[in-house]
């Protein structure tokens, strides 16, 4: 299956029937899981956007408290990381942002900057994410996840993790539209290595074309992620052709929406399978290459 039709996020319009959008992520932190993606400042920030704007991507995703198990950032601290960059990006860079946070009082203040659309790490723990996302029209990514945030799942079980996955989005998805979200603003993301183990996330992987059977498109968030780590047994700092290798396989599956740490590198991998896949018409000539190159 694909997914069809526009994705809403405010005032953004994207045509999914006919590309692939790549998210830049943006993290102003000092303890992401990835070195290279930490900007902890609105310097280092503001760079890395228009580093990430030059490279192609479609929109930038801004979050300020990593995912990682440990303690929670306060919301006038994480509020205090995140507004100001969501304001100069729409400013300066003018990218559409999407800010990962799951406080509601940061969401709200991010789209008060102008953030289009909330990434909710936490699978909408809280339904106040969804009224905040309602009342602002924004896109709302409802992601899958076991356990508080922060907080590490040691051994995770299911009976039927596709199973249970699919049938936790439905739920959550269902919460939002009650809550007055838009059919036509939710992504849904299955949450690989939160609360799962490699084996769970591959499975979630090959199958995620059947996610799409929930109506909404699929937020592909599998960059440099651990289960690719404990497949190669490497760091996150090694895992770009992994990276690779599961966007490829996500996009054939139907994902429209990637994000990813590795701008340049996966907006030319997207433009690729937009030609091989048939979203776009490929050229059946090379006379303007030649032009452009003899």
């Amino acid at each position: 299956m694909e997914a069809r039709g526009f994705l809403r996020l405010r005032d953004v319009a994207l045509d999914l029937s006919r590309r692939v959008y790549v998210v830049g992520i943006l993290n102003v932190t000092t303890d992401s899981f990835y070195a290279a993606a930490r900007h902890p400042d609105l310097v280092a920030a503001l760079e890395r956007a228009h580093e990430i704007a030059a490279e192609g991507a479609d929109l930038i995703e801004v979050g300020g408290e990593s995912a990682r198990p440990g303690p929670e950032v306060p919301a006038d601290e994480e509020v205090r990381r995140v507004v100001p960059v969501v304001e100069r990006v729409r400013s300066e860079v003018r990218l559409p942002v999407v800010v990962e946070t799951v406080k509601p009082l940061v969401a709200r203040e991010a789209l008060e900057a102008g953030a289009v659309a909330v990434n909710d790490v936490s699978g909408l723990a809280t339904t106040e994410m969804t009224e905040v996302a309602a009342r602002y029209g924004a896109g709302l990514v409802v992601m899958h996840r076991r356990g508080p945030h922060k907080v590490r799942q040691v051994d995770p079980r299911y009976d039927d993790v596709f199973a249970e996955v699919y049938a936790f989005l439905a739920e959550r998805t269902d919460l939002a539209r009650r809550a007055g979200v838009g059919a036509d603003r939710i992504l849904v993301d299955p949450g690989f290595s939160f609360g799962k183990t490699p084996a769970h996330d591959v499975e979630l992987l090959r199958r995620l074309g059947e996610l799409l059977r929930l109506g909404y498109p699929v937020y592909l968030a599998t960059s440099r992620k651990n289960y690719l780590r404990d497949i190669l047994r490497l760091p996150p700092e090694e895992l770009l052709e992994a990276t690779a290798a599961a966007v490829v396989l996500g996009i054939e599956r139907g994902a429209r929406v990637v994000r990813t740490h590795d701008v340049r590198f996966t907006v030319r991998l997207a433009r690729t399978l937009e030609g091989l896949l048939g979203l776009v018409p490929v050229p059946d000539t090379t006379e303007s290459f030649v032009r452009q190159t003899g």
